[in-house]
């Protein structure tokens, strides 16, 4: 490495803790009481779950007894497709979180449609309209996207599942903290969030369930979450994931101004500066904090390895689907070729970043793309 500057740009994969969440954790860190239990621990313990889970509650315009803790965001995509029994409508775009168990309902006879996406990656609503029947128990919709940071029209998606009487389950682990979010006035039935996507810990989710919705515990073994989710409550957690809302509650709208201004200036940076790029994504209705982009010629893994060397850490997609040399299939769903999708990464910003970092990250993207580009055997700009 050149130096010893470190540049942090993969905030959609995770987090660093609030400094006071942080504080939080330490505080509670001698909790040890079983939330469950009667006595004076207890009942601490069980007052602090309850005190998150209304500070939940009301960022997403809920009632507190809508509010479930689960283990990750993950465990609350698959508590709400565990319900499908006939049929369930979802998109391309999806989180592997998504996919995989809609690929899995495929399996054991469910009917599964998989809704195409525009170049931006926005969901086809007019497939979802002929698609949709009074058989669909459940349109599960990514609410923006966690490589591209297309924001989806939940309300209008809403509106149409609700129509045919399915329910409307919404993935808004990268939305969450980010954009304003209303389960009431956007119509959701299920809504699930992740801690560490936010600036909280990680292990620890909540999955929204809207009053008097049809719901069976994905786990069970036990009566904790009024019986919708067995298992000792992870108190330590919780309390991280109160106090991160509560900081997204305070922090969310200034910093949603700076990031996009960070934003803007690192896409101008980067159209000025290097030649045969593509930006992915809406271009409008996006998150503040995520920027896609391509390069011809240029390999993403290659690009992030020389970036890393640097200081500088980017992603080339999904945390989730790394490891994995193929092109991002969130991006060959938009239509980008096979060349641009192999040469993209995920840029995405925080609350800890500065334009320092950003006319950092120019000075030295350039170089690598073109020092990339120069042992490329096939770019010929």
């Amino acid at each position: 490495m050149s130096q010893n500057k470190t540049v942090y740009l993969d905030h959609n994969a995770t987090t660093p803790l609030h400094p006071e969440v942080k504080e939080a954790m330490q505080k509670a860190l001698n909790m040890y009481g079983n939330p469950s239990s009667l006595y004076d621990l207890g009942r601490k313990a069980r007052n602090q779950i309850e005190d998150a889970r209304g500070e939940v509650a009301a960022f997403l315009g809920a009632k507190p007894d809508e509010i479930i803790f689960t283990g990750s965001g993950t465990e609350a995509n698959n508590t709400v497709l565990s319900l499908v029994k006939n049929e369930l409508i979802t998109s391309v775009i999806e989180h592997p979180a998504i996919l995989e168990p809609a690929e899995y309902l495929q399996k054991q006879g469910r009917k599964v449609t998989f809704l195409k996406v525009d170049r931006y990656g926005k969901v086809d609503i007019e497939q979802l309209q002929k698609t949709i029947s009074d058989k669909t128990d459940l349109v599960s919709i990514i609410m923006a996207n966690n490589e591209i940071g297309t924001i989806q029209d939940i309300k209008t998606i809403a509106d149409i599942t609700h129509q045919h009487g399915a329910l409307l389950h919404t993935d808004a682990v990268q939305a969450v903290g980010k954009i304003p979010i209303n389960v009431e006035d956007l119509g959701i039935d299920f809504l699930t969030l992740s801690g560490h996507k936010i600036y909280g810990p990680k292990g620890i989710g909540a999955l929204y369930i809207k009053s008097n919705t049809p719901f069976k515990p994905f786990i069970l073994g036990g009566h904790q979450e009024k019986n919708r989710r067995a298992g000792t409550e992870n108190t330590l957690a919780i309390i991280g994931l109160g106090k991160t809302i509560t900081m997204r509650a305070r922090e969310m709208t200034e910093e949603h101004k700076r990031l996009l201004a960070l934003k803007t200036m690192l896409k101008q940076g980067i159209k000025e500066n290097i030649s045969d790029v593509q930006f992915n994504g809406h271009p409008i209705d996006s998150l503040a904090n995520t920027l896609n982009v391509s390069f011809a010629g240029a390999e993403g893994e290659s690009i992030l390895l020389y970036l890393d060397l640097e200081g500088i850490a980017v992603s080339t997609g999904s945390a989730c689907a790394s490891g994995s040399l193929d092109p991002s299939q969130v991006l060959l769903t938009t239509g980008t070729s096979a060349e641009y999708a192999h040469g993209s990464i995920r840029i995405t910003l925080g609350r800890e970043n500065t334009k320092k970092d950003i006319s950092y990250t120019l000075e030295i993207l350039p170089k690598v793309i073109k020092k990339v580009r120069d042992l490329s055997t096939v770019y010929k700009g």
